[in-house]
This record gives structure tokens, sequence and C-alpha cells, in this order.
């Protein structure tokens, strides 16, 4: 109940910082009264800007705000309301010069006055920014390039935009409505400045030392690092942070892990699981014993602890990291629940873990299912995908019972919930995590 009163209290928040300033508009000294398309453009263009603003404080990490939530939650609802603030921002101008087609010369750079400019720039970025994020694979764009340029298209974005709005100044007649969309737009730049400048400073002052590297079947490594000169942090098994390597805090991108190893181990010891899918994960084996890295967490609501009868953990690929963590965890804690592991692979050589969840299978109630995608000929396991017939041969009814968690390759994890729902399976009973930050 904690999680659903915080959750719904911070919701209220975010729609008040969106709707009081345009209600503020409302009030005091008016302008002259305009035609309802012209009014409604504003109207609209104004709650873009707004929404766009708040879009900082979403990716700011602020603990209080994420973890009713879950990050990636949050992430995706960042994606959603980008979406939401670029057709609105679009919609402004695009009514404007459908009602009144003699507009359309402010499109002109050279001719159109300067508070239209801004007002242009910002559209563009903003215009930029979606579909770099939406296409970036397909625009082969690294997640480095892409997450610096996706910054500063943001930065212009809001900028130009706010420059467009105060310029025009249709609505900010009284010097109090001036003040309060200027004071609204320093705390956006000052959520800038925490980001970037005062959040790293404090992990800069809490280095990771790696003191192994281990090489792990599936073309993976493990870093093990402990705290270097503090105490490090607890963590709740699922979780995960923000690992910078060869840099410092400071640095415009991080990268999301899992942690791998057991919330039970000494405090501040800490394990993360890698696979090398290409660009910065390729160079995971390079990281050297001693080297000085950086983490920022723990975040993430996906984490066990629910009275339920039985955990089904569901995984393909490298989502096996954050299972790991909870099968070490109720290792060390002695407990006796059944857990079902159904763990997808590629071919019996790349299962990561497959030793040490031999083992575990030993010190828990844990049945280990693995799904082979290219089966050799002598396999007489599950092959193929985890679908709701394998369920159904492996998973005790009533399903509606067991906590379900969920983590792997996105189409996996959609064709799972998709099962879990045909089960009917309750959506407070399963927990999914996606690493999709663009």
């Amino acid at each position: 109940m904690k999680f659903t009163v915080r959750g719904a209290l911070w919701l209220l928040v975010y729609l008040f910082f969106i709707l009081a300033p345009l209600v503020a508009l409302l009030f005091g000294t008016l302008p002259r009264p305009r035609d309802f398309w012209t009014e409604f453009s504003a109207a609209i263009g104004y709650a873009g800007l707004a929404i766009m603003g708040l879009q900082v404080g979403l990716t700011a990490r602020f603990r209080f705000v994420t973890d009713p939530w879950g990050e990636d939650v949050i992430y995706h609802f960042h994606r959603r309301m980008s979406l939401f603030a670029t057709a609105l921002v679009i919609a402004h101008p695009v009514i404007l010069f459908v009602a009144f087609p003699g507009m359309l010369w402010l499109l002109n750079p050279i001719e159109a006055p300067n508070v239209a400019r801004w007002a242009s720039l910002s559209t563009y970025a903003l215009i930029a920014l979606v579909v770099m994020s939406l296409w970036r694979v397909q625009l082969r764009l690294r997640y480095e390039i892409w997450h610096a340029t996706h910054i500063i298209l943001a930065v212009v974005a809001i900028g130009a935009g706010i420059i467009h709005m105060i310029g025009w100044g249709f609505y900010l007649g009284d010097p109090w409505k001036r003040a309060l969309w200027i004071g609204l737009s320093a705390f956006w730049m000052l959520l800038i400045i925490y980001v970037r400048l005062i959040k790293p400073l404090f992990i800069l002052r809490r280095p990771y030392r790696v003191v192994e590297n281990r090489t792990e079947r599936g073309d993976s490594w493990t870093l093990v690092m402990k705290p270097d000169g503090h105490q490090g942090f607890r963590f709740t098994p699922g979780q995960f942070a923000w690992l910078t390597v060869w840099s410092t805090p400071f640095k415009i991108t991080g990268h999301p892990f899992s942690f791998s190893s057991s919330a039970e181990a000494p405090q501040g010891h800490v394990e993360i699981t890698i696979r090398n899918l290409g660009d910065f994960t390729s160079r995971i084996g390079g990281v050297k014993v001693g080297e000085k890295v950086y983490l920022d967490g723990p975040y993430g609501a996906f984490t066990i602890g629910n009275p339920a009868d039985m955990h089904v953990l569901v995984a393909g690929g490298v989502g096996i990291t954050p299972m790991m963590s909870m099968l070490r965890t109720l290792a060390d804690r002695g407990d006796k629940r059944p857990v079902i592991l159904l763990y997808g692979s590629s071919d019996w050589e790349s299962i990561t873990f497959r030793e040490e969840l031999e083992a575990l299978e030993k010190r828990l109630e844990l049945k280990v299912v693995h799904v082979l995608a290219q089966p050799g000929a002598d396999w007489k396991g599950e092959k193929g995908y985890i679908d709701a017939e394998l369920f159904r041969r492996h998973v005790p009814q009533p399903y509606a019972e067991h906590e379900y968690f969920i983590c792997g390759p996105d189409p996996m994890m959609d064709a799972i919930e998709k099962t879990l729902g045909e089960l009917q399976v309750p959506t407070s009973k399963y927990h999914s995590e996606r690493y999709s930050f663009v």
C-alpha cells in the first residue's frame, strides 16, 4: 500500500506542475480575447513546454520518486510523455497554419522575427530528438553518441521554447506570471545542473575497485567490486546500478546493469555480470583488477519479497543476471519456498552460470528448466522457446498463486506476459525488467 500511495502522490505532483502554470495564466490581467483556434493552439503549446521541462526531472534518478514505480517504468513513462509533448508542440503551429495560412511566412528563417525563429529551433530540435530515439538502431547510432546528442537536443528544445514563450509574452503581461514561468524554467535548469554536476560529485567521492574480473559462459564477464574508502550500499535482489568505467561520473553516459551477487554478501561487496552485446559491453573483458569504477544505485522495483507460495523466474540470455541475485540471496537466507527457473538459452555451452545453477538446486527447493533454441542432437530437454505449453508442463496450478519475474529480450518478455494473461495470472503477480532506457 505504501508504494501505491507514494506513486499516486507523485503522479498528482507531476500533474500539478503541468496544469498549475496553465491555470495561473487565466488569472490577473487578461489579454484581449482571440478566436478559439488561436487560444487552443496557445494552450497546447504551453502544455507541451511544461511537459518537456518536467522530463528532466523524470530522468534525474531521485530515488524517492523512482522507488514506488521502478526505474524502467519511469523511463517508459518518460518516453511516452516525450512523444505526447512532441505532438502538442508540433500541433501548436500546425493549428495556426491551417486556420491562418497567411502565417506560413513565419517558417522563413530569413524574414521571420526572432521570436518565431526560436519557436522553429525548439520544434526542430524536439523532432530530431524523437527521431533519433525511436530509430537509433536503424540509424546505427552508438548508445554513447545518442545519449550525448539526446541531452544537447533536449536542452536546446526546452531553452528555445522558453525564449519563444517569454518573447511572445501574450499571456505574460503581469509581472507575477512572467516570474512564475521564469522561475519554473530556472527550476528545470537547476535539475539539469543537479543531474550533470552535483550528483556526479557525490558519486566521485564513493568509488569502487575491481577485485576480480571473472570469465563466465555465454561470452560474459562478472566484475567483482568493493567500495574504496567508504562502506558502500545495500541492495535488494533484482535491483541494478548505472556503471561507469574508464571515466568519471561526470561522463554523460552511464550503463545500467543488474547485480548478480547475493544481497546477503558483506556490505559493499557487489558483482555485476555483463554479456558481450557489442559496443561498451564488448570491452568489459579488458577491465583490469584494481581499476577504479563508479556505481550509481541501487535502483529498481524488480525485487522479491512478497509472500507468494512459489517464485517462478523466467530468464532469457543475460536476463539470468537479476535471477542469480535472487537465487543466491534465497540460498544465503535459507529460504525453503519452491522456486522454478525457466531459462532460455541458445545452446548448452552458452548457458551462463550453468554449473552454479546445478549447485543451487541442492541448496534450494529449486527446479531449473533449460530451454535451448539450438540444441544438440543428443539434447533431451525442452527445445525452442518458452511458451504457454511449456508453462503448463512445468508450473503447477493454480498459476495465480505464484509470483513471476521475467527478464530477457523484449520479444520473449512480450510473449511471456501474453502467456500469463492467457493463464489468467493477475498483472499484480508478475514483474518485468526491461533495460531499454532509450
